[in-house]
């Protein structure tokens, strides 16, 4: 079952309402799913370039660094042993990918599980703009904000060809942006409130909602 929330303007206003689709914003979360693809999501984004020497890689000689007997020191082989300062890392760390394969129908679940998740606890906002008369105002956005989203961390929605808007809220700390077709599992898990822009919300869920009616379809 559907529900509405206000749609407000950059005052504060409420000036319209949407519905959060039950199908996008009222669906079970499932914790693990989400971890999951959370957990993928951010080894996706390690380098992965680290890299030490092996004892093989090393600069040095080969030969003994003094002989066998008689100097009352333990033996030693080369001065490119692990042991030996300057040799070679034992078990370090070398480039490799970390990324793991998540399938689609995964990463989706998990984006409206935290979704909803989000919606149950009101933390879900849309705003009709965010600038005032097509002009960007940082010091308006802030204020309007921190009444609706007084939370430490809060992510903001917006279309790619909202640049007034971007001006707007750039200079924020604690404010998150993207675009409607980059939202994922882990930025909205790790926000506290989630405002979209009118225009990205609705871009939003007429993707979401075509694809539901693709895979409907093609079951």
């Amino acid at each position: 079952m559907a529900t509405s929330i206000d749609v407000i303007d950059a005052k504060g206003k409420k000036v319209d309402s949407v519905e959060l689709p039950a199908e996008i914003f009222d669906v079970q979360t499932n914790v693990p799913l989400i971890h999951q693809v959370v957990v993928a999501q951010r080894a996706a984004a390690r380098q992965g370039t680290h890299n030490t020497l092996r004892r093989g890689e090393v600069s040095g000689s080969g030969r003994k660094p003094f002989k066998q007997k008689g100097t009352g020191r333990a033996r030693q082989g080369s001065i490119r042993a692990p042991q030996m300062k300057g040799g070679g890392i034992v078990h370090g760390p070398h480039p490799r990918d970390y990324s793991q394969r998540t399938p689609k129908k995964m990463i989706a679940a998990a984006l409206r599980g935290a979704l909803s998740d989000r919606a149950r606890g009101e933390r879900i906002h849309v705003i009709d703009a965010l600038s005032v008369d097509n002009k960007p105002s940082t010091k308006t956005v802030s204020a309007l904000l921190t009444s609706i989203a007084p939370s430490k961390n809060v992510l903001v929605v917006l279309q790619r060809e909202d640049a007034i808007s971007l001006k707007s809220i750039r200079n924020l700390d604690a404010v998150h942006v993207l675009s409607y077709d980059q939202l994922n599992a882990y930025d909205v898990v790790v926000s506290d409130d989630i405002v979209f822009s009118k225009g990205a919300y609705d871009a939003f869920v007429a993707f979401n909602t075509k694809s539901s009616n693709k895979e409907e379809v093609s079951a």
